[in-house]
């Protein structure tokens, strides 16, 4: 299997199904493991990063995961796959284009990936759409325990699973959720919403993880501390207590954008949809934010019931045999699927060859007038 055989579509936890998906885009629990009687990466030769990855590369992809797996060796990879593997959250920035032998295990579905020789020996992940966790860590506990039945961990009976980074001792646990929060960007309360994670001492990332910042009004939240505090204790304290919270400041900051800015709404809305359907150069910053105001008014037409005018001629713009379609075309697949497909490396994956930012912005406007002009032969 090769990455061209993905690249043309989303994964399912990014389709915008699961519970609470109008603003949990996906949830994901990750582990950081080392195997004992081995160093830490920084103090490993070539040589031994060699036999690290060998040894896991073998052990995961012999395991029954319900699912076909392939590999791919990161270090001999072209730089457009490695991009387009962090595009595609399926390895880190720092694993992209870090040195020495590392790879990545990959589910077809692309519900789990394995990192080796990251910045520990291995990384696993799960991913789900929607408000997820406990479904994810039931996941990953079972593939780390069958993974743990094959080799050894390095482990302390007073600090718990041993990592590179003090941060992610104890349980190694890392649990995050995708979080689409355009009306609070839009009522000005966002900076509430950071302040807050940060007393409760979460990190907040932007779409692409670590070192990037908000695009499109996507936020990742994830847990800091590992150490004392059990992976039953994280996971519900984020799915019973801190998602619920937040997803209820983002409703009522669309109600409140309802109630008393629904004119400014329904311009934003507009403007998107008439830069979006008709632009000839739309770079992938501009793509994100005018697709977020889209599928904010996407959500509140499927999930409030409440009709927003330029929302309402989307669906009301054509009669008959086209509505069915029309319908189809305006769908948050389509959008969650626009975000994707046009971000930089998705562009030039699928298109064969590498291409200047200028042509990458020409090629991106071209999709998504298709995608949203399917019906009307204006591409």
């Amino acid at each position: 299997m090769k990455l061209t055989d993905i690249s043309n579509d989303i994964n399912e936890w990014f389709s915008g199904s699961g519970p609470l998906a109008d603003v949990v885009i996906s949830s994901r629990i990750r582990l950081a493991r080392n195997l004992a009687g081995h160093k830490f990466l920084t103090r490993c030769t070539v040589k031994e990063k060699s036999e690290i990855l060998e040894n896991l590369r073998d052990v995961i992809m012999s395991l029954q995961l319900g699912e076909k797996i392939f590999y791919i060796s990161v270090d001999k990879a072209p730089a457009l796959d490695r991009h387009f593997m962090v595009e595609r959250h399926l390895i880190s920035r720092h694993h992209a284009f870090g040195k020495g032998p590392r790879g990545v295990v990959i589910a077809q579905g692309e519900f789990f990936t394995a990192m080796i020789n990251e910045e520990d020996h291995l990384r696993i992940q799960v991913l789900k759409g929607g408000s997820q966790l406990s479904k994810c860590a039931e996941h990953i506990n079972r593939i780390d325990n069958m993974i743990e039945k094959k080799v050894e961990f390095a482990f302390s009976s007073r600090y718990g699973y041993l990592t590179a980074c003090p941060t992610n001792l104890g349980t190694g646990i890392r649990v995050s959720v995708m979080l689409h929060l355009p009306a609070l960007k839009i009522t000005g309360q966002i900076e509430k919403f950071l302040n807050a994670a940060k007393d409760m001492n979460l990190a907040v990332r932007g779409l692409f993880g670590e070192g990037t910042e908000a695009a499109g009004d996507f936020y990742q939240l994830s847990n800091h501390a590992t150490l004392g505090v059990s992976e039953t204790d994280i996971v519900h304290q984020f799915e019973d207590m801190i998602i619920p919270e937040i997803v209820e400041y983002e409703n009522a900051a669309r109600k409140q954008l309802l109630s008393n800015q629904a004119d400014i709404l329904d311009d934003k809305i507009s403007r998107a949809m008439a830069l979006l359907k008709n632009a000839r150069l739309i770079s992938s910053q501009e793509a994100l934010f005018l697709l977020s105001h889209l599928r904010l008014g996407l959500n509140i037409r499927t999930n409030m019931g409440v009709h927003i005018p330029a929302i309402d001629r989307l669906f009301a713009g054509k009669r008959g045999r086209q509505k069915t379609t029309d319908s189809e075309a305006f769908s948050i697949r389509t959008i969650n699927r626009l975000f994707m497909l046009t971000q930089p490396a998705h562009l030039q994956l699928n298109y064969g060859k590498s291409l200047d930012p200028t042509h990458r912005d020409a090629l991106r406007a071209k999709i998504i007038r298709s995608a949203l002009n399917q019906n009307a032969n204006k591409t």
